[in-house]
This record gives structure tokens, C-alpha cells and sequence, in this order.
């Protein structure tokens, strides 16, 4: 199906008329700045960060091989799924298809702009269920939100469902990749040039070990990417924000050492929990955690609790009974949770 972004944006979107910035204005360097009521006085901080975020964006580009107009950076992966939302559907009229058990934040958004959520339940096993989607789908839906690996299950959702949407669907795809660095996967950053309507989402908050800067990445088509760009706010990602990961990006290998630990210490988890006689699966992750599911997760989380570990009790979510979402740690604290759940083991004999 031919994908026209005008049809889906906004009409006041399409004809909105964006902020200028005193630095949208004037590009390049001088001596004197009397143009954005700054204070001139120096504290590192009292100019305003660049609104385009260009030389970040410029290595990144590099690391992924894209062009910057490509790329738009976000407070955290959640502000580009708002504006996303605020972009391409209208209030009270357009619908987004979020396929469940996922991440909260795409309903939380659409719900925060007023926009129905049609959310079709994934396989048994996670995976996309194309037929029961295709059921939701009607002339009102602009964006199907997918994650892969899948939170909280862990799983890449199979590539050639997640080709036929992207076949057959008007709308945009989003591709939600927060955790694409600790998969057997290079996901689907090569695949922008073959399909407009893929949007991407990944994220500085899990491989690279940010989440504090509160970093998230889109990208896209140059098409696409612009009209975000209209309603972004003009100085969105703060200066201590874009100088920590410009400096991270620049490094060689900057990441790879803490994924290949956080990956092998993942192999060892799921042996390990395996063991348990109150574990009744471990399910396969792409990620950096683990979906268990057990006999009594929440007497096992509460157990956790009171030793000081905290964990993620999932089982007031769909096809989620009784699991627990266990996050990857350090070797030493996966050895202290592990020694912990053989004392509520023994407890519960």
C-alpha cells in the first residue's frame, strides 16, 4: 500500500508555521551574542544548547550511517512517541494500534492526547498475531507502535510479520529498538530506505548506560523527521545532555565490553533460575532482562523486597501470569539475588 505522510499528518500540523530560535536564525560563530536574552555572564551554562543538536547528530549519523536529517533526539525515547501521536493523529477522531503485552508509555501518550488505543493481544509466545491486528485496523489508525525485543517479554517479534505491516498498512510502523544492542540482531536501521513508513526508536537509557541524561532517538525518513522537527520544543535536549553523549559516541567501541558481560551474565541467569523448583519458565530474552514465570511471583517478589532487591512484578499484565521481570545486573548482584532465591526456596520446602 503506497504510504502518503501529507495524508496522515495533521492538517495543522501541515500548516503550521515553526518557532524560530535566535540560533535557528543566525548559524555559525561570533564574538558577541546579544541576540537570545541571555545572561552574559559565564557559568557554563548560560547560553542556550544548540536547538538542532547537530553535532551530536553528526556522529551519530556516523555510528549508524545516516544522514542527520534522518535523526531526531528526544528527552527519553517517550517525548518522540508524543510527538509522534501529536503529529499524526487528530484528537478525538484517529486511533493507534499498540499489539499487548508492551512498553506502557504508547497508551499512556495517546491517552495523554486523547487518542483511542486499539490494543490486540500478541501470540501465546509474544509474537505478532497479523490476522487479529488486521481485525482492529480501520480507516482512523495512523500508527501501529511494535517493540522489538518486546518489553516485557524480551523476544524479536518476527521480521517477516513485521514486513507485511509495513507492506500493508498507510499508516507509520514504529519499531521500538530500546533494546536492539543486546539481541542476536542488528535490527532494522538498513531497512529505513525501503519502507517511508518505518520509524524507529532507540535509546541511550540501556546499552549505553545513560538513562539519567534522558536520551532517546528517532529516525526516519528526512520526510518524516521534519515535520517532528515543526513541534519538537526548540532547545528540548539540554547542553549537559548533548556534550556526555557526543563525548560517548566519539569513543571506539564504547559500549560493546558491557553488552558481551550483560549478555554472557544473561546466559548465566537463565541456567541458574532455571533450577528452581518454584520457576516454571524462563522466557528467551533479546534484552537485558528476564521474563519468569513462577509459582508464586509475588510471595517471590515480596521475599526479594525485604532483602533489599528490587524486581519487576509483571503479573497483572497480559499473558504474564505470575512473572517476575528480572533485570540483568552486575555478576556480583545476580550472585546476591540468586543466593536470595535459594533462601526463599528452602523457605518455601
Amino acid at each position: 500500500m503506497k504510504f502518503d505522510i501529507n495524508a496522515i499528518t495533521r492538517k495543522n500540523v501541515r500548516e503550521l508555521k515553526p518557532y524560530n530560535t535566535a540560533r535557528d536564525d543566525f548559524k555559525g560563530v561570533a564574538t558577541v551574542y546579544l541576540d537570545a536574552n541571555e545572561n552574559p555572564y559565564p557559568t557554563e551554562f548560560n547560553r542556550y544548547p544548540d536547538p538542532k543538536q547537530n553535532a551530536l547528530k553528526s556522529e551519530i549519523s556516523k555510528l549508524k550511517q545516516l544522514d542527520p536529517l534522518q535523526i531526531i533526539l528526544g528527552n527519553g525515547s517517550d517525548e518522540i512517541i508524543d510527538l509522534l501521536i501529536r503529529a499524526f493523529c487528530e484528537p478525538g477522531i484517529d486511533n493507534v494500534i499498540i499489539p499487548q503485552p508492551t512498553y506502557g508509555m504508547y497508551s499512556v501518550c495517546a491517552a495523554i492526547n486523547n487518542v483511542e488505543t486499539k490494543l490486540p493481544e500478541l501470540s501465546i509466545d509474544f509474537d505478532l498475531d497479523i490476522q487479529n491486528i488486521n481485525a482492529y485496523l480501520n480507516d482512523k489508525s495512523k500508527i501501529i507502535f511494535l517493540c522489538s525485543p518486546n518489553n516485557p517479554s524480551g523476544n524479536l517479534l518476527e521480521q517477516d510479520k513485521i514486513k507485511s505491516l509495513l507492506q500493508s498498512f498507510s499508516g507509520i510502523v514504529v519499531l521500538d529498538e530500546a533494546y536492539i544492542d543486546f539481541a542476536d540482531s542488528d535490527g532494522w536501521i538498513t531497512s529505513l530506505i525501503d519502507y517511508p513508513n518505518l520509524f524507529l526508536l532507540q535509546t541511550f537509557s540501556k546499552a549505553w548506560g545513560l538513562a539519567g541524561l534522558r536520551l532517546g532517538v528517532g529516525y526516519g525518513s528526512k520526510e518524516i523527521i521534519q515535520i517532528l522537527n515543526k513541534i519538537k520544543p526548540p532547545y528540548n535536549i539540554n547542553s549537559i545532555t548533548q556534550n556526555i553523549a557526543l563525548t560517548e559516541v566519539k569513543k571506539d567501541n564504547p559500549i560493546t565490553e558491557w553488552v558481551d558481560t550483560l549478555k554472557n551474565e544473561r546466559r548465566i541467569l537463565e541456567v541458574l533460575l532455571n533450577q528452581f523448583s518454584f520457576v516454571e519458565k524462563v522466557y528467551p530474552s533479546q534484552t537485558n532482562f528476564l521474563l519468569v514465570k513462577m509459582i508464586n511471583a509475588k510471595a517471590c517478589y515480596q521475599h526479594l523486597l525485604t532483602k533489599g532487591i528490587i524486581v519487576r512484578d509483571r503479573s497483572s499484565v497480559i499473558h504474564c501470569d505470575n512473572c517476575l521481570r528480572i533485570t540483568v545486573g552486575t555478576p556480583n548482584e545476580n550472585k546476591e539475588l540468586i543466593n536470595t532465591l535459594y533462601d526463599f526456596q528452602n523457605i518455601n520446602l
